[in-house]
């Protein structure tokens, strides 16, 4: 028997937090949280974390829980989403995922493995360094020789990813792309329904966007994004929207709302992405509040219902 999880994903600012909450206090859940930037302490005005009140008494799991000038990677919250899985279907809740943060969501669900030491600092510092002096365009052509598939899907401008996959390569004398061949061996023993929600209408979701702006700023993002910069944060960390964009104006080479402006259009840019991975997913069951003219809550109750009673619903 399959167990079973109910999965809601879609952009930042559709509404998913709120449906989530509805689902755990309807359906006997908890919410595991799949956000890689909600994970971090002292960001939770930047990140839209959900506040107390938005929880509304639903247990929220992998939220709040990484110092800021900590490393976090997909393999590690494939680790502690599994704890969370299993102690929440142990106790007879259902599991409810919510966050638009796609490769955590589908490198948990369909049960991806992750090499061992594929990674270390030294070698981390020793690719940074041979950057420095040579170059992407070495590193690249290097990748190139190695690993000619993973050099055809990444950019030749995309340093992280480059580097990424020379590093595994180094580290463990296989490629990425033979990983990614042998990662999906194993059959996930989750057989999700996944709910996708977003607006029919794209400017009603960039509307949701620049008013959720507006009241970050009203609740403090200028001084959690100095809070921030005043620590020695981590890359990923550093490089989240919500206080980067803050940073010139921080520093003096930027007015706010410069930066503000800048902020709306990169998290608009920031849907447009999440949405393009979750359509690759053909088995979304997807809802537009826009569109919809009884209460969007009762179409999640037909196909969490379905769902629970067996039924094929996506």
């Amino acid at each position: 028997m399959k167990k079973m999880a109910v999965v809601i994903v879609g952009p930042t600012a559709s509404g998913k937090t709120a449906l989530g909450v509805y689902v755990a206090k309807k359906f006997n859940g908890e919410v595991i949280s799949a956000d890689s930037m909600q994970i971090y302490k002292g960001m939770s005005i930047s990140t839209a974390k959900p506040t107390t009140e938005e929880m509304d008494g639903v247990t929220h799991h992998l939220i709040d829980f990484v110092n800021i000038t900590d490393k976090y990677s997909v393999s590690s919250y494939c680790e502690d989403a599994r704890k969370c899985f299993d102690d929440i279907t142990a106790r007879g809740k259902l599991p409810v995922f919510v966050g638009g943060t796609g490769l955590y969501v589908d490198s948990f669900l369909t049960n991806t493995q992750f090499l061992e030491n594929a990674s270390s600092q030294s070698l981390r510092d020793e690719l940074d360094r041979e950057l420095s002096e040579k170059g992407i365009d070495a590193l690249y052509d290097e990748l190139k020789a190695v690993d000619p598939t993973a050099a055809e899907r990444i950019h030749p401008n995309n340093t992280v990813r480059v580097l990424r996959a020379l590093e595994v390569y180094r580290a463990t004398g296989c490629t990425i792309t033979q990983q990614a061949e042998q990662s999906h061996m194993v059959e996930s023993d989750i057989e999700p329904l996944y709910i996708g929600i977003t607006y029919n209408d794209r400017e009603k979701l960039y509307d949701r966007i620049n008013r959720r702006v507006d009241i970050m700023v009203e609740n403090g993002l200028v001084n959690e994004a100095r809070d921030v910069f005043s620590s020695d944060v981590s890359k990923t960390a550093f490089n989240s929207i919500g206080c980067k964009e803050i940073k010139p104006y921080i520093d003096g080479t930027a007015t706010l709302e410069e930066c503000l402006e800048k902020l709306k259009m990169s998290t608009r840019r920031y849907a447009k992405r999440q949405l393009t991975w979750f359509r690759r997913n053909e088995g979304i069951n997807w809802i537009y509040p826009d569109l919809m003219q009884d209460n969007l809550y009762n179409e999640v109750d037909k196909l969490i219902n379905s769902y629970l009673a067996g039924d094929d619903v996506g």
